[in-house]
């Protein structure tokens, strides 16, 4: 792979010799020469060099791998000179690698591929993995029961192709977007953990969520022959898989990156899922959109405190997996919503099923990975264990499933696809030893009556032992030496160990096999033909243990695609009894769908009812098409309210019951939110441009079946430019668009669109004040929506209780009553007859101003007002320019 790390550290200084050290290969030592060797196969890596217990890094590596890992740097001096040295425990490998994986580095791993007894010479040592960030394999590096994604882009004119594949558990899913806004929507959706860029992709990677590591690949990777027969190799016909001849690049790509990574040569033979997905199946829900309702992370105090927090209730990693990709891709299609909330509800009503259920899922393990490890040959007794352990939760469920609502055909469908895999439950439960639960390498792992000539190896091996055991009580009785002993060490074998003084009573037959300070160690012939026995049927049945294990380990791997269909199978149960849960326990209830617009009893926020003794709850009525108006003080719920809006369709859409009294809702294709914005300092815009930039995305893509939240736009400009942007958007949103949309604003005047459009209509969150205007003076925030306009943001008493001092407050108050265009003076209160009344007293002075003679300015400035779409405010400001010209001397 052309791979280049960006780890802000040059490889050649990283991999090469040490100072005063030529790099020519024939002078170093034959150690160091096949370090370097690897270094140069690999030069985007850093490498781990296996050496005995350690691996072992070198000169710059070493350096580099001693700062990061927080090691001590050793030196090491041969014939060729002195040099650092740096080494990690293979045993506890995985933490030290999580740190170079963190710091930017990707790394090969070159393990001893031969014993020393087996080596000729020197021991042979390659490459067996490299590892990054999206290529781990490990569980400790893994988080439970999520994806870890390396993805690939590729891009043809304006179409750009996106594969990934989760190379723990084989998942792999390709698809292509028209616009760099639908990329970076399907990468924040896939969340990679690496991307791979082609030439000419344009990826904006610090547009993204979370920002991978980025791989570049050679244009050499893209040739559309070569990427159709790589897949032949996963599918059979990859034309009838993955129909576009980019798209079967991508995969091409991505595939090829995860077979170096894994340094296999040919196919990933647990890679059996490929497939082709439509971003248009799934609710459209865009970085801003995620981060603004807070799905997946919380920026705020509550870092844990998100939608995916409130309602995982999964009781398997499959399942939370599973969950996490319905939340990310909520449906469109108001059948399978229905089929999923029909399954849903059928758990929701059977208490005792529902928690049956969970309970046998409780004992499942996560068998995608398990599958995957299996296939690749690296699985070990533990994880069959472990796979049995799941296995053996099956039929509990089929039993479950079998009694539950037959009208719930989501449900029956899942009980007739579950296949419980009895033939490989059997073969594990008849060939692998449950107790103890030792590995492998340790014996003990097949389990008895399983093969004959190991169970009579061991039968072997078990008598001459006991002989042995036997051998010292009959020796003192024969010898008459009772502080003889019969031990084993591992250099001298069995031996019959006699104290000095007694030595004179050794019978004839021992013969001396060591020397100690105080005694001397013997066998007998018996004991050596014995210890040839044990030692002979040890030997033979280790190894043959370790046949028999990679013969069921083999015979297991070849079911991988079932025991992957059962993984899913048991995901999508999973994530259903976890929606169920959350019903039950939270009062939710079942939405239905209709076409006329959002229609929300009592509705509450989930994140902030969870964490919050009391909720004010809400209605919300949204009729198809309409631009709602909110406003109110800040701190009243606006915000909270408008995202409680959006969370229960995105809820609703998964197929999830939602936090409301009833709900009648549309299927929305696209959710677009503008709440809240930062600068972006490092892309070189202001939080004006950030949010201009949003808005431009919005008013592009929002169709007349999207949901659109806007929160204070304009806030970041003059209050002229801010009133005049807000207002066109409004008005462009209800003519042009057609979005369902909550428009949060402080501007007031605004509220006056709701007399000249049918589909505006005006909200406000209500405040008590208790009418003082000193210092003790307080307003009380009821959180409560209501018809109408605000009459008041209360910005003031917001201040005073922040704790802004005093003096402040007192003048901010004065300064208020005092302004004539204070958004919380007359003029933004005024109602529609104000607003007439004000047109007509400026039409009136216009023509007093022509029959007196006006000046030709003041006369040409109101023959161009437009007094149908001028709002109190500027009104106002009309009135007075024109006042000070005809005042001028």
């Amino acid at each position: 792979m052309d791979a280049a790390a960006e780890t802000g550290t040059d490889p050649d200084a990283v991999t090469g010799p040490p100072d005063g050290m030529v790099d020519v290969r024939d002078e170093l030592t034959p150690m160091l020469s096949q370090y370097f060797d690897c270094c140069a196969d690999y030069e985007d890596a850093l490498v781990l060099f296996q050496n005995g217990d350690f691996y072992q890094t070198y000169c710059e590596a070493a350096e580099e791998t001693a700062r990061v890992c927080e090691l001590t740097l050793t030196k090491r001096e041969d014939s060729t000179g002195t040099y650092p040295m740096a080494g990690i425990p293979v045993e506890n490998a995985a933490s030290y690698v999580e740190r170079l994986l963190d710091a930017g580095y990707r790394v090969a791993i070159a393990e001893q591929v031969e014993t020393p007894e087996e080596a000729t010479g020197l021991v042979d040592r390659a490459v067996t993995q490299v590892v990054t960030p999206g290529t781990v394999l490990d569980d400790e590096l893994l988080g439970t029961g999520t994806t870890n994604y390396v993805a690939a882009v590729v891009r043809e004119g304006s179409t750009r192709a996106v594969a990934a594949v989760d190379v723990s558990t084989g998942d792999c899913r390709v698809t292509s977007v028209d616009t760099a806004a639908g990329l970076g929507a399907e990468l924040d959706r896939l969340a990679p953990a690496e991307l791979l860029v082609g030439p000419d992709a344009s990826v904006d990677i610090g547009a993204l969520s979370a920002e991978p590591m980025v791989t570049d690949h050679a244009a050499s990777e893209l040739d559309a022959d070569a990427a159709t027969e790589r897949l032949a190799a996963y599918v059979a016909t990859p034309e009838a898989v993955v129909e576009s001849d980019i798209e079967r690049r991508a995969c091409g790509v991505v595939l090829a990156y995860a077979e170096w990574a894994q340094g296999d040569d040919g196919p990933l033979e647990y890679v059996t899922r490929i497939t082709r997905y439509d971003p248009r199946e799934a609710l459209g829900l865009d970085a801003t959109a995620m981060r603004s309702l807070e799905l997946f992370e919380n920026r705020g105090a509550g870092a844990s405190e998100t939608l995916f927090g409130v309602v995982d209730e999964t009781a398997c990693a499959l399942g939370r997996r599973r969950l996490d990709e319905w939340l990310r891709r909520p449906l469109v299609d108001r059948d399978a919503i229905d089929a999923r909330l029909d399954a849903v509800a059928a758990l929701a009503d059977g208490a005792l099923a529902r928690e049956t259920v969970r309970d046998a899922l409780r004992e499942v393990y996560d068998l995608e990975r398990l599958a995957g490890r299996v296939s690749r040959g690296r699985a070990n007794a533990r994880d069959l264990r472990s796979l049995k352990a799941t296995l053996d939760a099956v039929p509990a469920v089929l039993d479950t499933l079998e009694e539950m609502d037959p009208d719930a055909d989501r449900l029956r469908d899942l009980r007739a696809d579950i296949d419980p895999l009895d033939d490989v439950q059997d073969l594990i439960d008849r060939a692998i030893q449950v107790d103890p639960p030792v590995e492998v390498t340790e014996g003990g792992v097949i389990r008895e009556g399983f093969d004959d000539e190991l169970d009579d190896l061991r039968a072997t091996e078990r008598e001459g032992r006991e002989w042995v055991a036997d051998l010292e009580a009959r020796e003192r009785e024969r010898t008459g030496i009772d502080s003889l002993s019969v031990g084993h060490n591992q250099v001298h074998g069995y031996y019959i160990e006699v104290t000095d003084p007694n030595l004179d009573r050794v019978p004839d037959d021992y013969t001396r096999r060591q020397t100690l300070k105080n005694a001397e160690r013997f066998y007998t012939p018996a004991l050596k033909r014995r210890e040839d026995e044990i030692l002979g049927a040890a030997e033979r049945a280790d190894t043959l243990e370790y046949e028999r294990f990679r013969e069921v380990r083999t015979s297991v791997a070849a079911e991988t695609d079932r025991l992957q269909a059962l993984a899913s199978h048991l995901a999508d149960l999973d994530a259903l009894a976890a929606l169920a849960t959350v019903a039950v326990e939270r009062d939710y209830v079942r939405p239905s769908f209709h076409d006329d617009g959002v229609e929300v009893a009592a509705g509450r926020h989930p994140v902030v009812e969870a964490t919050q003794e009391r909720f004010v709850p809400n209605d919300a009525t949204l009729p198809q098409g309409s631009v709602t108006l909110v406003t109110g003080p800040n701190m009243s719920g606006k915000s909270t309210y408008m995202r409680q809006v959006a969370l229960i369709v995105v809820l609703a859409q998964m197929g999830g019951f939602v936090p409301a009294d009833a709900a009648r809702l549309p299927v929305v294709d696209r959710m677009f939110t503008r709440v809240g914005a930062s600068d972006d300092i490092a892309g070189g815009q202001s939080t004006f441009m950030r949010e201009m930039t949003e808005l431009s995305d919005i008013l592009h893509a929002a169709t007349d079946d999207s949901l659109v939240l806007l929160d204070e736009v304009g806030r970041g400009t003059s209050t002229a430019d801010g009133r005049a942007i807000a207002r066109a958007t409004a008005e462009f949103i209800h003519d042009e668009v057609g979005a369902t949309t909550l428009f949060a604003t402080h501007y007031h005047d605004l509220t006056g669109l709701a007399t000249e459009r049918d589909g505006v209509r005006n909200l406000h969150f209500a405040a008590e004040s208790d009418g003082e205007t000193g210092s003790d003076s307080g307003v009380t925030f009821l959180h409560r929506v209501a018809e109408g306009p605000a009459s008041s943001s209360y910005g003031v008493e917001v201040a005073r209780l922040a704790g802004v001092p005093d003096p402040v407050v007192e003048r901010s108050r004065a300064l208020v009553a005092d302004s004539p265009t204070s958004d919380d003076g007359a003029a933004e209160q005024a109602t529609l007859d104000d607003v007439e009344t004000k047109a007509a007293a400026s039409e009136t002075s216009s023509r007093e101003a022509e029959t007196n003679g006006p000046d030709d300015a003041v006369a040409s400035a109101l023959r161009e007002a437009d007094l149908a779409t001028t709002t109190p405010i500027e009104a106002l400001t009309l009135l007075a320019d024109l006042k000070d010209r005809i005042e001028e001397p």
